[in-house]
């Protein structure tokens, strides 16, 4: 009977891109991978530990599995990603009922770590993260049609409220003719949306070339076959180049859409989080941005209740988002995360009041995004088809200005039977909160 394996990946995509790399490794070497990894004799838990929220979220799928295991369900429990990482023995104690505890730097070893555990020896091992490869075979865990390409690893930034850089290690660039070779090679494996992310994809190439490479890499991108939608994540403020304005503008390819977090717009706060920018700057850049790229779709990240965030501060904030309407818009309460800078600084604000911040500032982005919506009424706007709803009885997918799992979805009918990855027009005649609602033209 052969060793079935399952996989559950937690936290960001650059995380799934990781898993998606071991369960290739699993599958070559012979053993059977299953999607319900409660079914599974071996999981393997590729966990997040980024903020209090992906901790927790960690720790119960963990706790699940334990349980799942207790009751004999399946046999051996395998942890790895950044909560075990950033915790190393301390998870391997807190959890003695997983079998293995690895850092990242030892996914490259998971075929050895696999055939210790099942001759029953309990694998607790942490070699360096850097030795976490950036390149490799993979199995696609997505919708067959798009993919995530990681350009680039770990966190050369240093904000003063992220763990990144202790967890993942300093920005190391993936050589340019390597992010080629596999985008050449997801087109030629029936994706046709590639989904550029690097922690600051905008840094892309400082590391190995000495100069910033997103504007060319972008321009190589657009010269594959067969690849229709090219999105980029995670672009930094101060990093925003003309240069790079210029070839998302004039590639086709290149779907209207970034995603800029700014995490504040205070001068002394942003200074405060290790990050430059001021109110000003970024009130040109947005400006600048929608003057070059009149259809842009912009997103950014915020931070409420950072230490010293003053009522006026916050004030600020709020006014700024009102006056950017933003497209999408994620806030978040700021999490004190040992052993990072901003957790050692004094003012820390109190739980309740950085939800509440939070809050407000999201119940703000509603009523603009209602506002966005509204304006697309009537329009016909091209989408790719992610499934059907049997319950509503359509089809639901994206549009351009809708990245995976993070932004909303259009759902619409049509006459004709559709295919997971086709591109269709869709008359938009309806809103819903963050969704939109149309027919196939």
């Amino acid at each position: 009977m052969s060793v079935r394996i399952g996989m559950v990946s937690l936290g960001c995509s650059k995380n799934l891109v990781d898993s998606e790399r071991m369960l290739y490794k699993i599958r070559k070497k012979g053993y059977e991978i299953i999607t319900d990894a409660g079914l599974a004799d071996i999981v393997i838990i590729n966990t997040c530990g980024f903020i209090q929220s992906a901790k927790e979220e960690a720790i119960e799928t963990i706790l699940e599995f334990c349980e799942l295991k207790s009751e004999g369900r399946i046999k051996k429990i395998i942890i790895t990603g950044c909560l075990a990482q950033r915790y190393k023995e301390e998870t391997a104690e807190l959890f003695p009922e997983a079998d293995a505890v690895i850092g990242i730097g030892c996914n490259e070893d998971i075929i050895d770590v696999i055939e210790n555990i099942l001759s029953e020896k309990r694998v607790v091992k942490f070699d360096d993260k850097e030795k976490l490869k950036l390149t490799g075979g993979r199995i696609i865990s997505t919708l067959p049609f798009f993919a995530y390409l990681k350009i680039a690893e770990g966190c050369s930034n240093s904000c003063s409220y992220c763990a990144i850089p202790s967890i993942r290690g300093r920005y190391r660039s993936v050589p340019m003719e390597e992010v080629l070779e596999e985008a050449r090679w997801l087109a030629e494996n029936g994706v046709t949306e590639i989904i550029l992310i690097a922690q600051d994809s905008t840094r892309y190439g400082i590391d190995l070339y000495k100069e910033i490479k997103l504007p060319e890499l972008l321009r190589e991108l657009c010269k594959i076959d067969k690849i229709k939608w090219i999105r980029v994540l995670y672009c930094y403020p101060e990093r925003v180049t003309d240069e790079l304005l210029d070839v998302i503008a004039s590639e086709d390819k290149i779907v209207k859409y970034m995603d800029i977090p700014i995490q504040h717009c205070d001068k002394d706060i942003l200074r405060a989080m290790n990050r430059s920018g001021s109110e000003e700057e970024l009130r040109a850049l947005f400006a600048k941005i929608r003057a070059k790229i009149p259809d842009i779709t912009l997103r950014t990240t915020l931070i409420t209740g950072f230490p010293k965030e003053s009522g006026e501060q916050y004030v600020k904030l709020a006014e700024f988002v009102k006056d950017m309407e933003f497209d999408r818009l994620g806030c978040f309460a700021y999490s004190e995360e040992e052993g990072t800078v901003a957790a050692s600084m004094d003012g820390q604000i109190d739980e309740e009041t950085r939800q509440k911040r939070a809050e407000i500032i999201m119940d703000m982005q509603n009523i603009v995004a209602e506002k966005k919506n509204a304006e697309k009424l009537g329009r016909v706007i091209e989408a790719v088809v992610e499934g059907y709803d049997r319950f509503g009885e359509c089809y639901f997918g994206r549009t351009a200005a809708d990245a995976p799992d993070i932004d909303g979805k259009v759902f619409f009918t049509s006459d004709k039977k559709l295919k997971v990855g086709e591109y269709v027009n869709i008359e938009i005649t309806e809103t819903l909160d963050y969704d939109l609602i149309g027919v196939v033209k």
